[in-house]
């Protein structure tokens, strides 16, 4: 499996990603996630069927009862895309079992599922599931340490969606300070140092973007010296402490307003006299 993965939901959901996925694949992505939750497979089956490249030069991801309208024999890794829709762990497991057995999926795994339901499901499991794709960044490390020893015992492959959080949910957090000093040793962005953190902890990177040059960035995450133990040692201390308050936030928001408010204004007085 490649170590990351283009992904086609969040803000794509509904839409025609046909361009997005050919630029991903064009800039290097080989690895490309979907679901039928996301009802857009039938333009990732276009893309990947523009790009002219053959079926196995291309990893695919998809979740639940997809097939249809990916328009393919066969795809590489099927989950159950939320354990909410399992009504019964040892019939519906059949049912994923048989569609590996058909041919229809190399491999089959689950996403969102916790460590109880991970245990769950191993006890009755005649394939074991490959992988588990969760959410995953450093200010929910420590609520899922138990979930990776688990996983990683068992050789399942453990997919990470919203990695960027820190950056794009809660900026201004503890996690910041290590990430930018990370970043200035290393040159690199606080993106990638992100990125380079989840996959210091073993884990398949699933991301997106519409820019070509956010996709190179990622990508070249795999080309960067790795982090040192320090480094990660201290980005999983920040994560532990929480990502900042919705109070913080708000005041964090109020002072750069009013600081802009204030440079604008002087720029205008200036401007004026």
């Amino acid at each position: 499996m490649p170590q990351i993965a283009f992904g086609t939901g969040s803000k794509w959901k509904g839409q025609d990603v046909t361009d997005y996925v050919t630029n991903a694949i064009e800039t290097g992505f080989s690895h490309i996630d979907t679901a039928q939750f996301y009802a857009n497979e039938e333009s990732v089956a276009a893309a990947i069927r523009e790009t002219g490249l053959g079926r196995s030069d291309v990893f695919i991801t998809t979740k639940w009862s997809s097939q249809a309208g990916l328009e393919l024999t066969q795809v590489d890794l099927y989950l159950i895309h939320n354990p909410t829709l399992v009504k019964d762990y040892e019939s519906d497991w059949r049912d994923f079992e048989a569609v590996r057995e058909a041919g229809l999926t190399k491999s089959i795994g689950v996403s969102n599922f916790n460590l109880e339901q991970m245990q769950k499901l191993w006890k009755i499991a005649k394939v074991k599931p490959a992988a588990n794709q969760i959410q995953f960044h450093p200010y929910n490390y420590a609520g899922n340490k138990d979930l990776l020893a688990f996983c990683q015992q068992h050789g399942v492959v453990v997919e990470a969606y919203s990695s960027l959080s820190p950056i794009t949910r809660y900026p201004g957090g503890p996690v910041d300070k290590p990430v930018n000093a990370a970043a200035k040793r290393l040159g690199a962005t606080a993106t990638q140092v992100i990125l380079s953190w989840v996959k210091a902890k073993g884990v398949v990177i699933v991301t997106t973007s519409s820019s070509r040059e956010h996709m190179q960035e990622y990508l070249d995450v795999g080309d960067l010296p790795a982090l040192t133990e320090d480094e990660i040692a201290a980005i999983d201390a920040a994560g532990a402490r929480g990502p900042p308050s919705s109070a913080h936030r708000r005041i964090r928001d109020a002072a750069i307003l009013l600081s802009t408010t204030a440079l604008l204004g002087w720029r205008l007085y200036r401007f004026l006299h």
